[in-house]
């Protein structure tokens, strides 16, 4: 028998279905897995007997014919979802040893399908980071290496924990959330496929909240089709989330292999940053090129207020993590630092609490949205976010169908190589995936490469709002055409 942990979501389905194995040995092959790769850091907390439970009774169902469509699918839960009864930290020493009562949404839909929870996994600090680097549990390993170096690698961020797991054969899939290129960019850096859905598409509620109008979850996973199993189980409305549409959730899976001839394919003039590298560009060029080859037609296109998109998203969403971690406070629950008073309280709980990159932005949050500022920061930059908004839909009124765009302006980099000195370096990661969350649009990252140096590099399809499955139709093309990677073993 193949090793249980190399199976796509897709055909470990199969082969349950089948009874070539049990949920069960599907479960102990990734606790295994992940006992030998804890030098990764991926998950911070393993739940190996609630996994086999849940295995256990997928295997019953499964034996009855009553099975869910994840039923008996290993997962990671990115720690910014609420468990009910398992340690839920947002990777933030503030939150302490808390252990929610409730579940979230789109958890209680992946149990109510029949998936098994392997744990939780790591990620930025309060999802606030593109390198997985500002976690109180320290930072994750990406399971690959640049040829010839022993280097350790990000894996991207915030979602760090779930790309770095799902690539290195640790679970199925993950769930993730993107408030700027969370899913995305962790995906193009490790060679999974992330999709951030339509804003709205999935249920915010019982998700640690960082920027509540861009954060949107979704799924890592190791292939197009499984992404589309797993998306199909996250979607939903959920009259708990006000932000949560109230439309049906379509068979995503059905759209994998569908025609794309007809489509047109916009390729946006302003992605082409000066200094790009040689290969993101030559790899955009390809892209495109086997999309035309399954007979799409290519478009060029203008997004002229993409250069505003960073700038603008650095001011909305620190302004509106401000606001949500206000109710970390030390007087309900998690870390309590004493105080003379309740200022000092408060004052030595943030304080202790709070990594460094999560108090930069709530000071820069609670700059621009004070009295004097708020309008020349915060209002000037809703204004550009509808004009961001106001390009891609003028791309859409002239029948584009989807944009293709670098998902990433790089491969991925060493630990501690970058943003050490200058936040800002760190941030410029986000250039090609935030004006998607501006938006409030679907976006996906695919494997399509690698670099000089062996390391893998993604493309992205940005889609128009709830057509999701254009976008998997579409990165199933490259997905084919670019084969599928996966990391040498080192540890």
């Amino acid at each position: 028998m193949t090793d249980l942990t190399s199976l796509t979501l897709a055909e470990a389905r199969k082969g349950l279905a089948d009874k070539t194995f049990t949920s069960l040995e599907l479960t102990d092959a990734h606790l295994s897995a992940i006992e030998k790769a804890r030098v990764l850091n991926a998950f911070v907390m393993e739940t190996p007997d609630q996994a086999r439970a849940m295995a256990r009774e997928a295997d019953a169902k499964i034996g009855k014919g009553d099975a869910g469509p994840l039923a008996g699918i290993p997962l990671g839960i990115k720690d910014l979802f609420a468990t009910k009864g398992v340690r839920t930290t947002a990777c933030s020493k503030i939150l302490g040893n808390f252990v929610p009562t409730y579940e979230s949404t789109v958890t209680s839909q992946l149990w109510r399908d029949g998936a098994v929870m392997l744990g939780k996994l790591n990620n930025d600090e309060f999802a606030m980071g593109s390198a997985n680097e500002t976690s109180c549990f320290g930072p994750v390993g990406n399971p690959w290496r640049r040829e010839g170096s022993n280097t350790t690698l990000v894996p991207g961020g915030s979602s760090g924990g779930s790309a770095s797991a799902v690539a290195a054969l640790l679970c199925m899939g993950a769930t993730a959330t993107d408030t700027g290129g969370s899913i995305r960019q962790p995906a193009a850096f490790t060679a999974t496929v992330g999709i951030k859905p339509t804003y709205g598409r999935c249920s915010r509620w019982g998700i640690v909240a960082f920027a509540s109008s861009l954060d949107q979850a979704g799924p890592i996973a190791r292939s197009v089709r499984d992404s589309a199993m797993l998306l199909r189980s996250m979607a939903g409305h959920d009259p708990k989330d006000t932000t949560s549409v109230d439309i049906a959730v379509p068979d995503y899976e059905a759209a994998i292999g569908k025609s794309v001839k007809g489509m047109k394919i916009g390729i946006p003039k302003e992605y082409r940053l000066d200094g790009m590298p040689a290969e993101i560009e030559k790899l955009w060029t390809e892209g495109a090129a086997w999309l035309k080859a399954a007979g799409a037609e290519l478009v060029e296109v203008s997004l002229p207020h993409t250069k505003y998109a960073l700038p603008a998203y650095y001011i909305v969403a620190p302004a509106e993590a401000s606001s949500n971690l206000a109710r970390y406070d030390g007087v309900r629950y998690g870390l309590r630092e004493q105080g003379k008073n309740i200022i000092e309280l408060y004052e030595n709980t943030r304080a202790e609490g709070f990594g460094a990159e999560v108090r930069r932005r709530v000071m820069i949050g609670t700059y621009v949205l004070s009295a004097g500022y708020y309008d020349a920061y915060y209002l000037r930059a809703q204004k550009v976010r509808t004009l961001i908004k106001k390009d891609f839909e003028d791309c859409f009124a002239k029948g584009v169908d989807a944009i293709l765009t670098p998902a990433t302006p790089s491969a991925a980099f060493g630990i501690g190589e970058k943003g050490g000195a200058d936040p800002v370096e760190m941030y410029l990661n986000d250039i090609f995936t935030v004006t998607v969350n501006m938006a409030g649009l679907p976006g996906i990252a695919v494997p399509a490469g690698k670099d000089a140096q062996g390391l893998p590099l993604g493309l992205q399809l940005i889609g128009r709002p709830f057509e999701e499955e254009t976008l998997f139709s579409l990165g199933e093309v490259i997905e084919q055409a670019a084969g599928r990677f996966t990391p040498a073993r080192w540890w």
